[in-house]
């Protein structure tokens, strides 16, 4: 029985900080969009719908489980009206050693007449791969952009690491 008892408190003493909030923070760098589409909606002028998929790299990366973000593929929608954008994608991450992140995000941007933009919003996980399965997380963004489509984002938030059950080795003997 004092066996027993032992190997719960060890299982609880690991399980508690797997399951602690990690903030995280980063800096995500994106080239010019490789697709890139807008097409006009025909309703009012300055009115269109937009789709993009590009590549980005992770500046200052942020870092999980020991893991760092290393690159990320983003696809996105858009829709403008004049100046004023609302976005929604998707940003995949790699870290390192191969384990992916993908996040959903949402928010807005707000583009200059010679069409620079800056933009904000929030973030959450949506699925994970590898030793990140299970992660949960959200936060926020904002940057700037570029006119060809390129542009840097600061990234903050916090992920929580999934629990993971009880290997055989850790149960005790019958």
């Amino acid at each position: 029985m004092r066996k027993l008892s032992l190997l719960l408190l060890v299982a609880c003493a690991i399980a508690l900080p797997a399951s602690a909030q990690i903030k995280v923070r980063g800096k995500e760098t994106c080239a010019k969009p490789d697709s890139m589409q807008s097409v006009d909606a025909g309703d009012k002028p300055g009115h269109s719908l937009m789709i993009q998929k590009g590549t980005c790299t992770w500046s200052t990366p942020f870092e999980i489980a020991g893991l760092k973000a290393v690159s990320s593929v983003d696809v996105s929608t858009g829709e403008a009206w004049g100046p004023n954008v609302t976005q929604h994608g998707y940003d995949t991450a790699t870290m390192d050693n191969g384990d992916t992140i993908t996040s959903k995000y949402s928010g807005t941007m707000k583009v200059a007449s010679d069409g620079t933009a800056t933009f904000n919003g929030t973030w959450s996980v949506v699925s994970a791969t590898g030793k990140l399965k299970g992660i949960s997380g959200s936060g926020s963004y904002g940057g700037t952009g570029a006119a060809d489509g390129s542009g840097t984002s600061d990234v903050k938030g916090e992920m929580t690491l999934g629990m993971h059950p009880m290997s055989t080795a850790a149960k005790p003997a019958n």
